[in-house]
């Protein structure tokens, strides 16, 4: 039988105050900023900061000439004390919406090709209906929000299908299709579909690790016998158009989501002929029993009348 490690330290000497000094340390470099963050007189924050060291028995921080710098020990205490201020905050804020007629928040997590093609008018269109509800929106990578569901941080979660998905109650949401988008004057610009394989010689610019995309990328190319020629990877739609408009590389995006953005820097795209270019987005929740609101929410996204007609799939 395992038993639970239990912490050595004396959490009742962790008084807010001082959780919050150590983050805002870090986020100025100095114990001056930080204190006067604080409203703390510098020698009662210099007390605060010694009493944290000497309760868990490391150094929090480095001090040198121009201020300090966390430890090891410090950057462990602050990413926590950090997650705690946020729950805190958070707690604070559903109590104050109590008070005023929300009865309660149900978490998404979704993925940023969900967000930028369907999620917005949906979730107007669910506030004016269930306003007693209110959906806290968190924008993740694919990797990420099946993460955060398995972890119990997201209560729906919308991302990209091919996400590893065991212990997840999965339905189709949405379907999009993948398009390259090029240069006004690249040698790609053409009509017709064209194979991912016939690009693979060019430089590419993607959204950040863990994004859906990134990975079909990687995977068809090295189903094509070719290496990925990553050049820059960033975390939005728009960023990526820049950078294919400044002629550092090609792309591949959501066609919905894409076209706007490549009206308006009057970019190129080119529908793709390869299967995996047609995908299915997924709305999930972890298995099990799920609460009523959260149900609403998936039933809500899924019904008919708000999901369009899908597009008939292509063929492997």
């Amino acid at each position: 039988m395992s038993t639970r490690r239990r912490s050595p330290y004396n959490l009742a000497r962790f008084d807010l105050v001082s959780i919050r000094l150590v983050v805002d340390c870090i986020a100025h470099g100095s114990l001056s900023g930080a204190a006067r963050e604080a409203h703390l007189a510098l020698a009662a924050a210099s007390r605060r900061i010694r009493e944290l060291e000497d309760a868990i028995g490391e150094p929090l921080f480095a001090r040198h000439g121009r201020g300090l710098l966390p430890t090891a020990a410090g950057r462990v205490f602050a990413r926590h004390a950090l997650a705690l201020l946020q729950s805190l905050e958070q707690m604070g804020s559903e109590l104050a919406d109590l008070r005023d007629g929300i009865a309660q928040h149900v978490r998404l997590c979704a993925s940023t090709a969900a967000i930028n093609q369907f999620l917005p008018p949906l979730l107007a269109r669910y506030a004016r209906q269930e306003q007693q509800v209110r959906v806290d929106l968190d924008e993740q990578v694919s990797d990420a929000v099946v993460a955060a569901l398995r972890e119990g941080r997201a209560d729906v979660g919308v991302f990209v299908e091919g996400a590893e998905t065991e212990g997840l109650d999965c339905q189709l949401f949405r379907e999009d299709e993948l398009v390259l988008v090029l240069p006004p004057r690249h040698r790609l610009v053409g009509r017709g579909p064209v194979a991912l394989a016939d690009a693979l010689d060019e430089d590419w610019i993607t959204l950040a690790e863990g994004a859906a995309l990134v990975g079909q990328l990687q995977r068809a190319a090295h189903a094509a016998g070719q290496a990925l020629r990553l050049r820059m990877q960033v975390r939005s739609f728009d960023a990526v158009c820049h950078l294919v408009a400044s002629g550092l590389g090609i792309a591949v995006l959501p066609k919905a989501a894409a076209l706007p953005i490549i009206g308006a820097m009057k970019l190129r795209w080119r529908a793709l002929s390869d299967p995996w270019a047609a995908r299915g987005i997924l709305v999930a929740t972890r298995s099990g029993p799920v609460d009523p609101a959260v149900q609403a929410l998936v039933r809500f996204l899924v019904e008919p009348s708000q999901t369009a007609k899908p597009r008939p799939r292509k063929r492997q």
